[in-house]
């Protein structure tokens, strides 16, 4: 009974662990859930239970919170800096000092046979300077200039990261529901596959079947729920890609939502929306794409700088004035105002100057030819995106139809061969077409958004926007 006793508290915790806590699933941070992301490696979670992450909230953070993206706003506060700094140049500079001076002999002078004191041997100076520089031939509002210039630069950069993270995210939320199309897809015709070999095993107990037509089928079933594990080892992977992007747990789950083609009309392959010029589509993106202003910039950029430097070839005028007071009872004022109107050449370099403005003049040859060759890139990605657009919309067109075909002919199949008229490699066919029809239609439609969103890309249009809405 003693024994019975000590052995009832071990019982109940093993209970316990047995009952309560496979419903319990912990993470990283403690309880289950956080950061509204269910973890995969802890207890199952149904899918209904999952949090639901929509292509636009996954925008939206991938948008705000990206790394690269932050970097890139760092830089662009760099910059503006930068602008501050230059614009001090502008500005005139006020420099104040104060000085007790001690000296080990008295200063004097002598008048013949007569000396006499002109100072004390100690006495208190403070005073005050103003420097402004008046005209310098635009080279310190070419720099200023060229530092507003290189704020715009960060900011098409800025822009240019946005959009190719959102580009990123799109697509790898895109695969992620083509993936989960395709196991649903693999289930179906598994569940057919279950469905047709318990047809013919009764069949087959009833005399109207043969064995081979089963092993067949058996074999068939095999093969296709390995393709579903793989589909689903894939999703897996799709997911860890998603939360990277995300900054989540990559073991973290989630459902997704469907994103639809809105407009259907503009499937079809005469529609306004693909007999547009492609002439037209280059001179969008050489209008919007951040990439081409961004050399714009910096070509504008080299320029000022060589204006600037190229006023070093000519005097800098300047204004000087200041206020001094010195403590002295031998001088008639002890205070005194000063003002200076003067000018600064430099006559001699070392040809520094000139060879300053050939490397600018260098850089500036240097972008064009840059610009020309991201100018054929940009439209050589127009029109890859326009053709895997046109593409996709026309094998929509054909693969939707081929899947109320296919589903006609498994249907057809199925009574034959439950009427003894039909044979089982029949049914077989019939269901591998249907899972084909509906595979095709599935990578048809999500290469067409796809396709959507690179167009957009390519364009310079704000990919956040366009499919946030």
């Amino acid at each position: 009974m003693r024994r019975e006793l000590l052995e009832l508290p071990l019982f109940l915790s093993y209970l316990f662990f047995l009952l309560i806590a496979p419903n319990v699933a912990f993470s990283s941070e403690g309880l289950y859930p956080s950061n509204n992301f269910a973890s995969t490696t802890g207890a199952e979670v149904t899918s209904h239970e999952l949090p639901i992450l929509t292509l636009q909230e996954g925008l939206k953070i991938v948008t705000q919170e990206a790394r690269l993206l932050k970097i890139a706003t760092l830089n662009e506060e760099i910059a503006r800096s930068e602008v501050s700094l230059a614009r001090s140049r502008l500005l005139p500079s006020i420099n104040a000092y104060g000085r007790h001076i001690f000296l080990a002999y008295q200063p004097g002078a002598r008048f013949g046979p007569q000396e006499v004191y002109t100072s004390e041997r100690s006495f208190l100076s403070y005073g005050i300077n103003l420097y402004q520089t008046i005209y310098d031939f635009g080279g310190d509002i070419s720099l200023y200039n060229a530092s507003k210039k290189a704020v715009s630069i960060t900011e098409n950069e800025t822009r240019r990261i946005r959009n190719l993270i959102s580009l990123e995210f799109t697509k790898a939320y895109l695969d992620l529901l083509e993936i989960e199309k395709l196991i649903n897809v693999s289930e179906r015709e598994v569940e057919s596959l279950e469905a047709h070999l318990k047809d013919t095993i009764a069949l087959f107990e009833e005399g109207m079947s043969t064995k081979n037509e089963r092993l067949e089928i058996e074999v068939r079933l095999s093969d296709a729920r390995q393709r579903l594990l793989s589909l689903k080892n894939q999703r897996s992977l799709y997911v860890s890609r998603i939360n990277s992007l995300l900054l989540k747990p990559l073991d973290a789950d989630f459902r997704t939502e469907e994103v639809e083609i809105i407009d259907s009309s503009s499937l079809s392959p005469q529609s306004s929306a693909f007999c547009f010029d492609l002439s037209s589509a280059y001179e969008i993106a050489e209008e919007l794409r951040p990439e081409i202003k961004a050399i714009d910039n910096e070509i504008e950029v080299l320029r000022l700088r060589e204006k600037a430097k190229a006023g070093e070839y000519y005097p800098r005028l300047f204004l000087q004035a200041s206020y001094e007071y010195t403590e002295n009872r031998y001088m008639l004022h002890e205070d005194n105002w000063s003002l200076v109107f003067g000018l600064n050449v430099n006559l001699f370099s070392g040809g520094s100057t000139s060879s300053e403005i050939a490397r600018l003049r260098a850089q500036q040859m240097q972008l064009l030819e840059e610009r020309k060759r991201v100018v054929d890139d940009i439209r050589l990605e127009v029109k890859r995106y326009f053709v895997e657009l046109k593409n996709a919309v026309e094998r929509l067109d054909v693969t939707q139809k081929a899947i109320s075909q296919a589903e006609e002919n498994l249907r057809i199949n199925k009574i034959r061969f439950e009427e003894g008229v039909g044979k089982s490699t029949d049914v077989l066919d019939a269901i591998a077409l249907l899972s084909l029809a509906e595979t095709n239609y599935y990578r048809a439609k999500y290469e067409y958004l796809r396709a959507k969103a690179g167009l957009l890309y390519s364009l310079g249009k704000d990919i956040a926007t366009e499919f946030g809405e």
